[in-house]
Formats: structure tokens, C-alpha cells, sequence
């Protein structure tokens, strides 16, 4: 029965391979566009200079449960620069914990400042962040709506990098680019800010540059309320509210502009749940956002170009579970072609492969060279990270097939800057991480069998490749129990 599944898991390995590789042939577009973009570029519309050319603007921190940060975070809202007659903020706190208190604490002394802050509760968290920022929307006087999580630390200048963009009556939103407070504090934060980078810097801007649909992340940005209005407002039917609403506000005409010069702080997770809960809840919702938006859009009147990229960015993190299937189809189909020589099985396998990766690895480096801020270690540790991550963010995938909506899962961020340490009290955002490290350590043996079979056969060359498995099963098993052992001695 085994063997004759083999040769079907060898077909399923290559159609895998392949699909890999029409994600890697998008990095390297990507890539082309960026370097070779022929363009003009965007005119910087006039800033605003008299009183009256002030629009009211409606600044909205959605808060739960964020005891670290809240406090750092209202008081980078209450600092920024506009009229003061002409802002309102509002604190969505569906806290449960004693961040109501921070809040209360920290809007009652803003108040005494002048600044028109105001906080609203919900009985439940019926819709998530979604709910949250409906309802505030609802008692909202401003004309256009800022959103900022509680990780972000927004300068005060914000609104005057974004706001001028609005005298277009076209444009529905501004997304700022994200900047990372704490990439320097490990290896760990290193590597996410090399993840998370080229999604701003190589992607919106290609995006933005070349017409085609982006997306609004769930902050750092600011609505024309008019365009979330048009487009059905915020909805909760899938977990990514930000990528939803960002499509359907396109759909209906509004245009987008990217902001790479305008830069908003946050947090990058500290600790691998985190991290973990993060990319799940990303994947799940991009998924999920693509079965309910990609139907209409393909039958919608639209540029082929805008089509066929709105198809790709809203199915990349299929290339999660491509990955997952190459590396558990790996050891059949090296075994059953054995026949012709491992050798010979490399001729075709390692091209495909390296072409995938060289692809990605390209994407990243361009990232990097510009930047100035990654380090070579963190290129190299990449691969293994994303590899150790790939199993529990192929599982989301699936869900994300096969439901819509889900429990919205925050991150927990702890208020960390810099080389800080993370506070003592993190162990109360304890997340589960037990079954990933079981799950984790069957795949890390799993994938120790063709390096074993490359051994005997004495194919010295195709080891490296086949090790890249379980060192990144080892790396993310390293770090969980690690922070396990660490939380069971602070709790």
C-alpha cells in the first residue's frame, strides 16, 4: 500500500516544485519593477497652511489587553501635531485586564491637557477589532479616520505626511511604512524586520507605483471615511478586517497611496508564540479574504495586470503550504527514483529548488542592501526560520480554505525598545505552545531521513540542502523551549 503511494507523493512533490517556482518568478517581477520602475513618481501635493484647510481627523487606538504598551501608545496620539479643535481620538479599550485602569489613568491627565480623548467600551468583543472599529466609527465627528495598534508609536508630525495626500478626491487611504523600534534586540527581531521590510519597501511600492491594488495594514495608515463607507465598512467574516476592507475600497474606485518616506515605530513579537500567532492570523485572513473578494474582482472590469496581482498577493501565503508539501514529499520521491541515480535526481530537484530560493533570497538581499540595518546573519538564518515556522502557518492556510471568520488572536507586545529585556511579567500572555513543539519535534526526525539516505548513498553534495529541514525544526524547537523553561520560572 506504501509503496504504491510513492510514485503519486513523487507527482505531488513536482507539482509542489513548481508552484514554488511561479512564486519565486514573482519575486523576481518584483524585483525588476523596483530596480527598473520608468515612472514618474508621485508630485508631494501642497501641505496645509491656513486654519480652515485643516480636515477634523479621527484617531482610533483599538486596545485589548495591552498592559506594556497603552500608555506609551496614548501619548504618542495626544502629542500629534494638528489643531487641536480639528482632532479627536478614541480609545477602543475591550480590555479585561488591568489595562482599563492605564487607560482611564492616561486619558483622565490628557484631558487636563486640553486634548479631546475619550474612551469606548464594549459589553463584548462581538467582531474583534473590526466591531471595535465600526462602533467607534459610529460616534466618530471626524471626516477622516487614523488607526494605530497598540504596539505603534506614531511621531508627532503623522498627519502632515499623510493629510496633504487627501486633497485628491480619489484617494481613500494613506499607508505609512513601518519601522521597527526593537529589530535590534535579538537575532529573533532581526530576522522579522528582514521579513517584514520588503513587504513595504519592495511590495507597496511596486504596487503603488504601478496602479495595481495594495492593502491598508490595520495601522500606521489613515481613511477617507467616505471610502470605508462606500465599501460596506468594516467587516468581521475573515480575520484579516484590514485586507478586506482595503480590496473592497478599491473595488469601488477609491485609490491607495503609499508613503515610503513616512515611517511609524512599532514592536516586532519578542517571543516565538507571538510571532507564531501573528503569521497564523495573517495567513488565515489573506485566505479567506481571497474566497470571498477574488470571484467578484476577476468578473469586475478591471486591468489584466490589476487581476493577476491581486490574485497573487492575495494567494502568496499558498507558498507556505507548497513548502510544507516539498519537504514531507521530499524523502519518497528521492527514495523511489533511486533507480536512476541520486545524482541524476539532483539534476532536476536542486535546479528547481534553487531557482525558488535563489529567487527568494534575491528578494531579501535587494532588502537588505538598501536598508543598511540587516545583518548577513539574519539572511542566513531566514531560510531556517521561515522552514521551523512553516508547518503551524500551513495549518491556518487550511483553515482559511475551509472557514470563514475565527477568533481574532492578539499579539502580545511588552513595550520593548531597543536591546531591552522583556518585562518580568510577561508570563502573563502566556500563549500555548506545546502542541507545535510535539508537531515540530516528529518533523525535525522526519527530515533527518533523507539526509541519512544521502549519507549512505554517499551523495555528500545533496546534503547541505537536505539539512536545511531539521536545523530549522531545531531552531524553532530551540526557542520554544526556551521561552517554555523561562515562563514556568517567572510564573
Amino acid at each position: 500500500m506504501l509503496a504504491a503511494a510513492i510514485p503519486f507523493l513523487t507527482a505531488i512533490h513536482f507539482c509542489a516544485l513548481l508552484g514554488l517556482c511561479l512564486y519565486g518568478f514573482h519575486r523576481v517581477w518584483l524585483i525588476k519593477s523596483f530596480c527598473f520602475h520608468a515612472g514618474p513618481k508621485p508630485i508631494d501635493p501642497a501641505p496645509f497652511a491656513a486654519p480652515e484647510e485643516f480636515p477634523v481627523v479621527t484617531v482610533q487606538l483599538p486596545l485589548y489587553n495591552e498592559r506594556f504598551v497603552a500608555g506609551r501608545l496614548l501619548d504618542a496620539a495626544a502629542a500629534l501635531d494638528w489643531p487641536a479643535k480639528r482632532l479627536e481620538i478614541q480609545v477602543l479599550d475591550d480590555s479585561t485586564d488591568d489595562t482599563r485602569q492605564l487607560v482611564d489613568d492616561r486619558v483622565a491627565f490628557w484631558r487636563r491637557q486640553g486634548v479631546e480623548i475619550s474612551v469606548l467600551r464594549r459589553p463584548t468583543r462581538a467582531g474583534y477589532k473590526a466591531g471595535a472599529l465600526a462602533e467607534g466609527l459610529a460616534t466618530a465627528r471626524g471626516g477622516f479616520v487614523a488607526v494605530f495598534d497598540a504596539d505603534f508609536i506614531p511621531a508627532p508630525d503623522f498627519l502632515h505626511g499623510t493629510m496633504p495626500w487627501f486633497r485628491d478626491e480619489g484617494v481613500g487611504m494613506v499607508q505609512a511604512r513601518w519601522g521597527f523600534c526593537n529589530a535590534e534586540n535579538s537575532w529573533f527581531t532581526g530576522i522579522q524586520a528582514l521579513l517584514l521590510g520588503p513587504h513595504f519597501s519592495i511590495e507597496h511600492r511596486v504596487r503603488y507605483l504601478k496602479g495595481l491594488f495594495f492593502n491598508f495594514n490595520g495601522t500606521a495608515g489613515v481613511w477617507r471615511r467616505e471610502a470605508i463607507a462606500s465599501a460596506g465598512g468594516w467587516q468581521s467574516d475573515t480575520v484579516t478586517e484590514d485586507l478586506d476592507l482595503s480590496y473592497r475600497a478599491q473595488l469601488a474606485g477609491w485609490r491607495f497611496v503609499y508613503r515610503e518616506e513616512c515611517q511609524v515605530p512599532s514592536e516586532l513579537p519578542v517571543t516565538m508564540a507571538a510571532l507564531r500567532s501573528q503569521q497564523q492570523r495573517w495567513a488565515k485572513g489573506s485566505i479567506q479574504t481571497a474566497r470571498k473578494l477574488l470571484p467578484g474582482l476577476l468578473a469586475a472590469k478591471l486591468p489584466l495586470a490589476v487581476k493577476l496581482e491581486a490574485v497573487a498577493h492575495l494567494m502568496a501565503n499558498i507558498y507556505w503550504l507548497l513548502g510544507m508539501v516539498v519537504m514531507l514529499t521530499l524523502y519518497p520521491a528521492i527514495t523511489w527514483r533511486v533507480g536512476i541515480g541520486l545524482h541524476q535526481v539532483l539534476r532536476i530537484d536542486l535546479p528547481l529548488f534553487l531557482a525558488t530560493s535563489g529567487a527568494i533570497i534575491g528578494y531579501f538581499l535587494l532588502y537588505a542592501s538598501r536598508s543598511g540595518s540587516v545583518r548577513l546573519r539574519h539572511l542566513f538564518l531566514l531560510p531556517a526560520l521561515t522552514i521551523g515556522l512553516a508547518p503551524s502557518i500551513s495549518l491556518s492556510v487550511l483553515k482559511g480554505m475551509f472557514r470563514f471568520g475565527g477568533e481574532f488572536e492578539r499579539t502580545p507586545k511588552f513595550g520593548v525598545r531597543g536591546r531591552e529585556r522583556v518585562p518580568g511579567l510577561a508570563f502573563l500572555y502566556r500563549q500555548k505552545s506545546l502542541p507545535y513543539v510535539f508537531m515540530n519535534a516528529l518533523l525535525f526526525l522526519y527530515c533527518l531521513l533523507p539526509v541519512l539516505f544521502a549519507w549512505q548513498r554517499e551523495t555528500f553534495i545533496a546534503i547541505p540542502l537536505f539539512l536545511l529541514f531539521p536545523l530549522g525544526f531545531a531552531l524553532v524547537l530551540a526557542k520554544d523551549v526556551a521561552e517554555s523553561a523561562l515562563s514556568r520560572s517567572e510564573g
